[in-house]
């Protein structure tokens, strides 16, 4: 298995981690049920994302996705599949948006820092 794949999957595992822990602490079967969902767990999704983007440089934006919807596999596994999960999985798409702009600019960051960003902007 490459890099290209280890670093994804590493990262889905880390978001799952993250989910559940969120749940856990907060006693909330799916995570955006959580106190302070909207305050602390949803805006440190957002930085996870960014700092996953920096560190997958030129797919930074799959970091976004990753984080973001691996809330999904969390709320299955505590609610089990139901009818609202498709409601659910829309949601994310929508909560995804923000997650894949930070960490797009995250590895555009990195990509600078390397000296292996582009003068036009392109990604």
């Amino acid at each position: 298995m490459t890099t290209r794949w280890i670093q994804p999957l590493t990262l889905l595992l880390v978001g799952l981690l993250y989910w559940q822990l969120v749940s856990r602490f907060s006693g909330a079967k799916e995570p955006w049920d959580a106190n302070g969902y909207w305050r602390i767990w949803y805006p440190g999704s957002l930085v996870l994302s960014a700092l996953a983007g920096f560190v997958l440089q030129r797919r930074s934006w799959l970091a976004g996705v990753i984080v973001t919807f691996a809330q999904l596999p969390v709320m299955w596994v505590n609610t089990g599949f139901g009818g609202l999960l498709m409601v659910g999985a829309t949601i994310l798409c929508i909560l995804t948006v923000p997650a894949v702009a930070v960490s797009m600019i995250g590895g555009r960051f990195a990509r600078s820092r390397a000296g292996g960003g582009k003068a036009d902007g392109a990604v």
